[in-house]
């Protein structure tokens, strides 16, 4: 098979020849650019430095095709960008003042080389009138997305990988935390629900314009649409679930509708942390694809059940785990970690394999490399499972 009919075969929940491998693509499925230059080191490959989203503060490299060779991804990657005024203001800004993004909100640096989202405009907004008279961005600068038709239709003509294309757009949850933070947003929250909703559809309506024109450059060359919001924590979900679908549920569904209405493409939803209580909730909304599978959070870590309650409804993404095993463990342990979590999620398939998250910086090079070489050697249909 081609990658490409590899990955359509197991999000149709069948059998390819292995189980597909999802690497390198977007800040939820990539490596860290240090981890990427000591894999470089390690494989003798020379290429240069490149980021996500021309985003440096983001950390994210932007593999170069040999390593995406080596890594045996099964997919390649079409994102969107800040607008070119955008990219340059920060280009020319004094060293290690904050990256302010087109919403307003940035990060700081919080050590040398190390950003983490720090500036937030909203902080004090507490009524609907601090929202009207806030500068939005402008969704219709076309610098956002005058790449996209070439890069999508080049992947499409090329034909060997499936095209998974990831907008940068910040999902309303995570977008709304960019603008106020975390803990004052969730406030909001439980006290003036009326402004976190209103908000949020703020926030939705900029994300739909952006997506239609996203969209609209990829046209029939996309196979994947990868969304997200980070729902969950290591133990529990942010917020109830009864709030989830007061709030949240009815933002996710509209933009979930918006995309199905437009295109045949399958639809990845990003989440980290222990949000098992809402799987349902993603199967009724449309959710194709479901990703990370942190198995180091909650009820998440049952693989078992997660495959059998929802295995035939939801296609299952990454699950490797990068709290412990990827970073700390010995090149032994991953390989029977990456046979484990194949042996429970890739029978009948709707399975694909990724680490949880992106690979951080203190993942050395043998481990990624054994991750890969062990789907190779444990992955091929049909799946074995020791007796």
């Amino acid at each position: 098979m081609t990658s490409r009919e590899r990955v359509l075969a197991a999000i149709d929940h069948r059998e390819p020849d292995r189980v597909p491998i999802v690497l390198g693509v977007s800040n939820a499925t990539g490596i860290k650019m240090g981890a990427y230059r000591r894999l470089k080191e390690h494989l003798g490959i020379e290429a240069e430095d490149a980021y996500l989203y021309d985003w440096p503060e983001l950390g994210t490299a932007k593999i170069d095709e040999r390593t995406m060779i080596r890594l045996r991804s099964d997919v390649r990657g079409v994102l969107d960008r800040e607008p070119e005024e955008v990219r340059a203001r920060n280009r020319r800004r004094e060293a290690h003042t904050p990256f302010i993004d087109s919403w307003g909100s940035g990060q700081t640096e919080v050590q040398p080389g190390v950003w983490f989202p720090g500036v937030h405009p909203l902080a004090d907004a507490t009524s609907i009138d601090d929202l009207e008279g806030y500068p939005w961005p402008d969704m219709d600068d076309p610098t956002r997305v005058s790449h996209v038709k070439e890069e999508a239709a080049r992947l499409a003509e090329d034909g060997r990988y499936a095209i998974l294309a990831t907008p940068w757009l910040l999902f309303p949850f995570e977008r709304a935390f960019a603008m106020q933070g975390m803990d004052k947003f969730l406030l909001n929250m439980a006290l003036r629900p009326q402004f976190t909703e209103a908000l949020l559809r703020r926030i939705l309506g900029l994300c739909l314009r952006l997506m239609g024109h996203f969209l609209d450059a990829l046209g029939d060359n996309v196979d994947i649409i990868k969304i997200g919001d980070d729902l969950g924590t290591q133990e529990s979900l942010l917020i109830s679930p009864e709030m989830y679908r007061r709030i949240l549920k009815p933002i996710h569904a509209e933009l979930i509708s918006f995309i199905k209405e437009r295109t045949m493409a399958k639809v990845f939803f990003h989440t980290d942390g222990d949000v098992f209580p809402l799987i349902e909730d993603f199967i009724e909304l449309g959710i194709d694809i479901l990703n990370p599978i942190q198995t180091s959070a909650g009820k998440m870590a049952n693989l078992e059940e997660l495959k059998a309650r929802f295995g035939h409804d939801i296609v299952f993404c990454g699950g490797i785990d990068t709290h412990r095993i990827l970073p700390d463990g010995t090149p032994s342990e991953v390989r029977e970690e990456t046979k484990r979590v194949i042996e429970i999620l890739a029978p009948g398939g709707g399975y694909l394999v990724s680490s949880v998250h992106t690979i951080m910086d203190d993942v050395p090079p043998e481990n990624i490399l054994t991750m890969v070489d062990a789907v190779d050697s444990f992955g091929r249909y049909p799946i074995e499972k020791d007796s």
